[in-house]
């Protein structure tokens, strides 16, 4: 064995992460396995792979149960060959929050019916579409016209609803916190999230939601923190090609010399969100 090989195979972050390629393990039990406190694997693993245990471990079943799919296994056997105990398991843990539903998944969004509305906002029109399970674009314009031209575009397979912003009790809720979250206002409670990407997308994605409002991160700072220090360009696309506006929040990230970098939405937008959780903090 290698000298690196050595390294790796005595190093207990390693150990943990290969255990749970092969098992669930609470963090309690992965300590104890490994022989360090919990609180100091739980710190020690996120900053090596940007995620928790338990997120980590909610990813590997869920590229489990799409190899099933993509091998052609029906739904049910997928999510048990994969180590979801039941259906509802896979939306369980932020595991949906990870990719598609299965349905979804197996047919590239057709077959799924999208209600959207557009309000207006200190930021201009706000357009907002919701899934059954959760918000999957909040996009900010100028021109109703455009924005919804671009949700067409990003779902083009979907059966698209236009609703009154007031007037679906399903849709109401959610609008009205992504209209308080444009108003720099913290959100109360976890906001169901339909999140369509690449496994690369979701960590990048995941690590900007841990970021508090009022506070920033520079590009390096999220490369580093899901473990890929050298991908920083990668991680700029991938803040540049996020769906949701303000509840996956590119916007608090800036370059490392402290400028406003990029924002899909135009930079005096991300300025005016900023200034605005700053005034909230």
């Amino acid at each position: 064995m290698s000298q690196a090989a050595a390294h790796l195979s005595n190093d207990p972050v390693e150990q943990a992460r290969r255990l749970l390629d092969r098992d669930d393990h609470s963090l309690q039990q992965l300590a104890d396995a490994i022989g360090i406190g919990p609180h100091a694997l739980l710190r020690r693993f996120r900053a090596r792979f940007g995620l928790t245990p338990a997120e980590y471990r909610a990813q590997r079943r869920l590229q489990a149960f799409k190899r099933g799919l993509r091998a052609g296994a029906d739904v049910t056997t997928a999510l048990y060959d994969a180590g979801f105990g039941s259906p509802s398991r896979i939306y369980e843990n932020g595991a949906a929050r990870l990719g598609m539903t299965p349905a979804r998944y197996r047919r590239g969004g057709e077959g799924e019916t999208l209600r959207w509305t557009v309000i207006d906002t200190r930021l201009g029109h706000a357009l907002i579409a919701v899934t059954a399970r959760g918000v999957c674009a909040v996009s900010l314009g100028e021109d109703e016209t455009t924005l919804e031209a671009e949700l067409r575009a990003e779902f083009p397979h979907a059966t698209l609803e236009r609703v009154d912003a007031g007037a679906d009790e399903f849709v109401a809720p959610r609008v009205r916190a992504v209209a308080e979250a444009l108003q720099g206002r913290r959100l109360h409670g976890q906001l169901p999230l339909e999140v369509v990407g690449s496994a690369f997308q979701h960590k990048v994605w995941q690590a900007l939601m841990r970021i508090p409002p009022g506070q920033t991160r520079s590009y390096g700072e999220i490369a580093a923190a899901i473990g890929a220090p050298r991908a920083v360009r990668a991680v700029a696309r991938a803040c540049a090609q996020n769906r949701l506006a303000v509840l996956v929040p590119c916007h608090r990230v800036i370059r490392s010399d402290g400028s406003l970098g990029g924002y899909r939405w135009g930079l005096p937008r991300k300025q005016a969100l900023l200034a605005a959780e700053k005034a909230d903090v």
